[in-house]
């Protein structure tokens, strides 16, 4: 008793210093800085720039100096904090790692000890639930891709009609940025400010296809360079671009329509084994308990857990279809 008082003393401690540290490290004019110049410092890194002096140095991942040290050897913080920004979170990737580390240990160490639960079974809801917050921003990052692709070609119709008024590319932009949704609008405003800056509309157009990267921006951007570089009508580019996105996103609902019993049926395949093994556990612990007391069932539980995401990324391969 007095072991589960001290580690949920502990836990409680651990997390309360997490959250404070959390949010009473926020610097937001930092912040504001940091996204400016990342602009600068992509450009930088491309190769197109030509600065006396380097703005940025690194990126920050954390205020914690030695673990933004420490993050700056691994190769996927960088990617990380992309991901995050392309989900518009106004996070460092060291805040995510300490929330995925903190939940995990602490699921992990009650289910050990408060519970009496296997210790493979409480090192699995550990890990399971350490995923939680990553899943989070694979989520957010998603619904703010889609959501920016459906309103997309709304957007390219008020530009193009901005640019058939007679006003400049740039003003468009502005006026898209105060206009539209999000999160078309701050993706909008980030380039305008950044050509406004005094950024080079090239790379404030190529830094924007690294926050949002969907192919109908890369369209976009490169159907600008073009005509920057051969002329033409931008207006029509525009229209005929935006007219492009609408005719996909019909070819996709269609799409979505016809594969939808495949994918219920793969959503009932992947979930049907665990759901049984929860069920039986809890209706019959006797019946599974060889699994876990036998060597022989460990590697049985782990070839099965192997095989089950393997299929579970088939299945879903197959009943996704790319338009």
């Amino acid at each position: 008793m007095a072991l589960t008082v001290a580690l949920l003393t502990f836990l409680a401690a651990a997390i309360l210093l997490a959250v404070i540290w959390l949010f009473v490290s926020r610097d937001k004019g930092f912040e504001i800085v940091r996204h400016r110049m990342e602009a600068v410092r992509k450009a930088e890194r491309r190769g197109e720039v030509s600065l006396d002096l380097k703005l940025i140095r690194d990126e920050l991942y954390s205020s914690v100096p030695l673990l933004h040290r420490l993050l700056l050897r691994l190769s996927w913080s960088g990617k990380l904090q992309n991901y995050m920004v392309q989900a518009g979170m106004d996070m460092r990737p060291a805040k995510l790692i300490l929330w995925s580390a903190v939940a995990g240990v602490s699921t992990c160490l009650l289910f050990a000890r408060i519970f009496n639960f296997y210790t493979i079974v409480a090192l699995a809801m550990g890990i399971i639930v350490a995923m939680v917050p990553m899943s989070v921003v694979m989520f957010k990052r998603l619904r703010r891709l889609r959501q920016f692709e459906e309103r997309f070609p709304e957007t390219l119709d008020l530009l193009g009609r901005a640019v058939r008024a007679g006003h400049a590319f740039t003003t468009g932009l502005e006026m898209v940025a105060k206009e539209s949704l999000e999160p078309l609008a701050s993706e909008f405003r980030k380039t305008f400010e950044e050509q406004n800056f005094g950024l080079p509309l090239r790379d404030a157009l190529i830094n924007m296809t690294e926050r949002v990267p969907l192919v109908d921006v890369r369209f976009f951007v490169t159907a600008l360079m073009i005509q920057k570089e051969t002329g033409g009508n931008l207006a029509e580019i525009l229209d005929e671009l935006a007219r492009l996105i609408r005719d996909r996103f019909r070819i996709y609902r269609e799409v979505q329509v016809k594969t939808a019993q495949g994918r219920l049926t793969a959503i009932i395949l992947i979930c049907l084994p665990p759901a049984m093994m929860l069920v039986l556990e809890f209706l019959n612990p006797s019946y599974l308990q060889m699994l876990f007391d036998d060597p022989m069932g460990h590697t049985m539980l782990g070839v099965a857990v192997a095989l089950q995401i393997l299929g579970s990324f088939i299945l879903w391969k197959i009943v996704h279809i790319e338009v």
